[in-house]
């Protein structure tokens, strides 16, 4: 069951009004976060508040984070002890400037424990990655076509996630997620910016990998990378950390270090 609050106000029987000329309903002129909520409780909701509010200033859309932070305490009480996924938007608004905060929350079913034992399929965007604002990369921005088109054709596919590409081979991002390899004994990850959102769970993993010994390094990675990689990972806030098992039908190695990982992240995760 889907639970809406608009402007801290709930909203019954799905029935949401949208002004014809709000800029987030005509242009995607808005941002969001997605969090996870479990039994109750947000996770990492501190940082994705952080993301959007600063998003915000350089969108210079007013933010009222007592406000947000009120809906999602809302949606997380009115969700019970159930898993679920929530979002919270941020439009723009009308020609009156008023900004609008939508806060949702509908049932998440996490991956298979299978999946994230043997890992998941992956296939390649057939479209590349699109930032209008690639110099501001902290913007999750409501204009999400890009990323949805990628994500329908890896699901027409059959598998887990689309990866971004571009044409000279540098792995990018996937659809709804951020990319790991683990090379010769060190976590490597696209470099936040321009074309790789700085993503929630993905600053949690490089703190995790910190905290147990292993080096992280932020560079840009080749596809030919992935030959000699160990392990190969997706994170994202809502499933936390996942192997991936193939990339366009060639297989790759999985080792421990994504369980590992997903201990030192603690709940939800450590479970899986």
């Amino acid at each position: 069951m889907r639970i809406i609050i608009s402007d801290g106000e709930p909203v019954t029987g799905g029935n949401l009004q949208v002004d014809v000329e709000d800029s987030g309903f005509l242009y995607g002129d808005s941002l969001f976060e997605t969090l996870r909520a479990e039994q109750g409780e947000l996770i990492w909701v501190g940082q994705h508040l952080e993301r959007i509010e600063t998003a915000c200033r350089l969108s210079g859309i007013l933010f009222d984070r007592q406000l947000a932070q009120q809906g999602l305490d809302e949606v997380c009480r009115r969700s019970g002890k159930t898993t679920a996924r929530v979002r919270l938007t941020v439009s723009r608004g009308g020609p009156d400037g008023r900004p609008r905060q939508l806060v949702t929350a509908c049932p998440y079913q996490p991956p298979a424990t299978e999946s994230y034992r043997n890992g998941v399929d992956c296939v390649y965007a057939a479209n590349r990655r699109v930032n209008a604002v690639s110099h501001l990369p902290q913007m999750k921005r409501g204009n999400y076509a890009d990323c949805l088109y990628a994500s329908r054709q890896a699901r027409a596919a059959g598998a887990f996630e689309a990866l971004f590409i571009e044409p000279d081979g540098m792995l990018q991002e996937g659809a709804i997620s951020n990319l790991f390899l683990l090379v010769d004994g060190v976590l490597l990850t696209p470099p936040a910016g321009d074309l790789v959102l700085p993503g929630i769970a993905r600053a949690e993993i490089l703190k995790a990998a910190k905290k147990i010994g292993l080096p992280v390094r932020e560079q840009p990675l080749h596809r030919k990378l992935l030959a000699d990689s160990a392990e190969v990972m997706l994170s994202n806030s809502l499933f936390g950390l996942i192997p991936v098992r193939s990339i366009a039908g060639h297989n790759l190695p999985r080792g421990p270090l994504a369980a590992t990982l997903r201990k030192q992240l603690g709940f939800p995760f450590d479970s899986t």
